[in-house]
């Protein structure tokens, strides 16, 4: 880290140009801001990092995000933006004094009238008492830090230096962001010897990971493949199993068809295998938190009311943890699921109502149970005559609330599973009371 902390002032003009032996990712570094992949929601022109930009000015921040998506190229980039001296270092190799060199060199550089801008990568490796070494430089402007973690800052960094930062997250790739990325270095080395099943299976080996998915392409180039591989090729080369996902993503389908209908057959083994197929192939967790919510609904209903419930507590563990602590939460949601008894009778229900309140139209409800919120409709008869089931014995009046033109329908018919063998008895029990009291 010597060449990090130099006495004299380093020169005004930064090259960052790499060499042409250096690795393909280096080469494919963005020069822009505008070139960086697959985070506009914080570079573009309405992002926090575009706004803070256009306006000439930063504020220190934490890149908070999963490896490859570009923290360290954004924050070169954001010195080169607004005329900042960048120095870079990592709290896997730097220790206090190599920081103390650091910050006397950014006082030094801050007389003659050059701000610097510090990132500190994997700052979370960083002690808390080295934290704090950070405020008294952030608070008085000596440095614009710039930090980056893999991990929770909630977790891992001082609530005094993160009150002095703004946390920015940035988003696992996705598979556009990553095709584009194959775009780039495709341009620059030529097409890759894959067909097109393997290039998307390649894409799907990377788990969003840009810098993973650049090297994986830089092996291939250099093995000087003629034939182009499919998936099985590929993954037999690169000595890892690799997803298959073709180009109508027939793979994708087959596995959540598969997870769907072993959680409906309470199969909690097979559930939890084509989960972790999905997982491991690079699916977002989020699309396997959303059919698992969905499940729930549709396959369990109020034969267990709290499959719903788990289910959005585990997407709210997993948006709160991340990958991979919060792929603990998906599991328990399905497994929970698998094991619950089974009802889709709100979901017949739902198909049954929505489709006679299409061919019914515009029936008015019956009179006793309008609002009278004006004198002229309580004069026409609007609320008159209705029974207030709480004055009316065991709670209950058995009041008819259909059309007149309308026959009173049957919608939903609870199974006797679960949570719903009791709702069952209760509906049957009030059909008897409305009978009695007709």
């Amino acid at each position: 880290m010597a060449d990090l902390f130099q006495d004299d002032p380093p020169p005004p003009a930064r090259d960052d140009a790499p060499r042409d032996d250096a690795p393909l990712a280096d080469r494919l570094r963005p020069r822009t801001l505008g070139e960086v992949i697959g985070q506009e929601h914080i570079t573009g022109a309405e992002g926090a990092i575009g706004r803070m930009v256009a306006a000439g000015r930063l504020s220190s921040m934490i890149l908070w995000g999963p490896p490859g998506t570009g923290k360290t190229s954004i924050a070169r980039l954001l010195a080169d933006s607004v005329g900042m001296r960048f120095i870079s270092v990592s709290a896997v190799f730097s220790g206090v004094a190599d920081l103390k060199k650091a910050f006397a060199e950014a006082d030094r550089m801050a007389e003659a009238g050059q701000r610097t801008l510090l990132f500190v990568d994997e700052i979370h490796r960083f002690n808390r008492a080295q934290q704090d070494g950070f405020l008294p430089f952030v608070e008085r402007g000596t440095v614009t830090l710039v930090g980056a973690t893999t991990e929770n800052p909630s977790f891992e960094l001082n609530a005094a230096l993160l009150s002095r930062a703004q946390v920015l997250i940035l988003e696992r790739l996705d598979h556009q962001a990553l095709s584009a990325l194959l775009d780039k270095a495709e341009t620059l080395e030529g097409p890759l010897p894959l067909d097109e099943d393997a290039r998307a299976a390649l894409i799907a080996s990377a788990d969003g990971d840009g810098r993973f998915l650049l090297n994986q392409a830089e092996t291939l180039y250099n093995a000087k493949i003629e034939a182009p591989l499919d998936p099985a090729g590929l993954g037999k080369f690169l000595q890892r199993r690799v997803a298959v996902y073709d180009k109508d993503r027939e793979g994708h389908y087959n596995l959540i068809s598969a997870l769907h209908k072993s959680l409906r057959g309470s199969d909690p083994q097979a559930s939890l295998y084509y989960l972790a197929r999905m997982l491991t192939a690079g699916e977002e967790p989020l699309y396997v938190l959303r059919r698992l919510v969905r499940f729930a609904s549709e396959d369990i209903g109020l034969a267990d009311p709290q499959a719903l419930s788990q289910c959005l507590a585990a997407k709210d563990a997993y948006e709160f943890l991340g990958s991979p602590e919060g792929e603990l939460a998906i599991v328990q949601a399905c497994l929970y699921c698998a094991t619950a008894p089974k009802s889709n009778a709100a979901y017949a229900a739902q198909k049954a109502a929505f489709r006679s309140a299409r061919e019914t139209g515009s029936l008015m409800p019956p009179q006793n149970i309008l609002n009278a919120p004006t004198k002229l409709m309580k004069d026409i008869g609007y609320g008159a005559g209705y029974s207030y089931d709480h004055n009316a014995e065991e709670g209950f009046s058995g009041d008819n609330y259909w059309p007149a033109e309308m026959e009173p329908q049957t919608y939903y018919t609870p199974v006797e599973r679960g949570f719903e063998r009791k709702v069952k008895e209760r509906i049957a029990y009030w059909d008897k009371l409305r009978r009695e009291r007709s």
